[in-house]
């Protein structure tokens, strides 16, 4: 049996029998798929994730409008599940954070703002996008779809959950600059399945002009010495290497855009 736990809660949040995937997913599971186990795990937990994922951006919003006022810099926005919260990580070590490190040692005048929640599928994004979209954004990442994965949900509803996150960002910010974190599905749940997801990302990516990471976890699923003790999270050492991945696109964004009114133009 594998147990999974939500760090720093102390408590497990549910437990999760391998056998049962292995009926869902076919014989074997491999890094990939137990992470996605992983990162959908805390939606089960007794409090819903809706509440939980209100809770926080309310915090969020709350801490950017007490300090907002004398910040004038455009917001990089991350709106994720577990991997852009950094689950099992110092705050500091997140992905979201170190990417706000590389633009400050770049000259560069943007403030990153963390909106992920572990556990959080593609449905969950959608009831939750209005809490954090009352912060203004110059550039929005958006990193969902992997727990969609997990629980076998059809694609067609994650592309429909994923286009109209896209849609309402760029209605409440005609001039934001979009972004999309590409992910991959595991390939017990066959190669058919496997390919569609993995296209998802290009297609929503070309169709709304936003810009593509093409593998947010390159270079680290499956590589035990980057991922945590469970061996399902990037570690410390991971996630720079995910800051790494994600700068390589953020960077020329942020280079070649200019902000004006706390806004980034979207070159069409």
């Amino acid at each position: 049996m594998f147990q999974h736990r939500e760090w720093g809660a102390g408590t497990p949040v549910r437990l999760l029998e391998v056998n049962r995937f292995q009926h869902h997913m076919g014989p074997k599971i491999g890094h990939l798929a137990l992470a996605l186990v992983a990162w959908s795990s805390s939606a089960w937990a007794n409090r819903s994730l809706l509440s939980r994922a209100r809770d926080i951006d309310q915090t969020s919003v709350i801490h950017f409008r007490a300090t907002g006022a004398s910040d004038g810099r455009p917001v990089v926005m991350f709106f994720g599940n577990s991997l852009t919260a950094g689950l099992g990580l110092d705050p500091e070590a997140a992905y979201p954070a170190l990417v706000q490190r590389k633009i400050d040692a770049a000259g560069l005048a943007y403030r990153v703002v963390n909106a992920g929640v572990s556990g959080a599928t593609s449905a969950d994004g959608v009831r939750r996008l209005d809490w954090v979209l009352q912060v203004p954004v110059a550039v929005f990442v958006l990193e969902l779809g992997a727990n969609d994965v997990l629980r076998g949900q059809d694609l067609s509803s994650t592309r429909r959950n994923l286009q109209t996150i896209l849609d309402r960002v760029r209605s409440k910010e005609p001039a934001v600059r979009l972004v999309i974190a590409g992910m991959r599905a595991p390939p017990n749940l066959g190669r058919a399945y496997a390919d569609q997801f993995r296209a998802l990302f290009g297609e929503l990516a070309r169709a709304n002009h936003a810009v593509l990471i093409d593998f947010l976890l390159a270079g680290v699923a499956g590589i035990d010495s980057l991922n945590q003790a469970d061996g399902l999270h990037p570690n410390a050492a991971g996630a720079r290497r995910v800051a790494d991945t994600v700068w390589r696109v953020l960077e020329p964004l942020l280079r070649a855009c200019p902000h004006q009114s706390s806004v980034c133009r979207a070159s069409r």
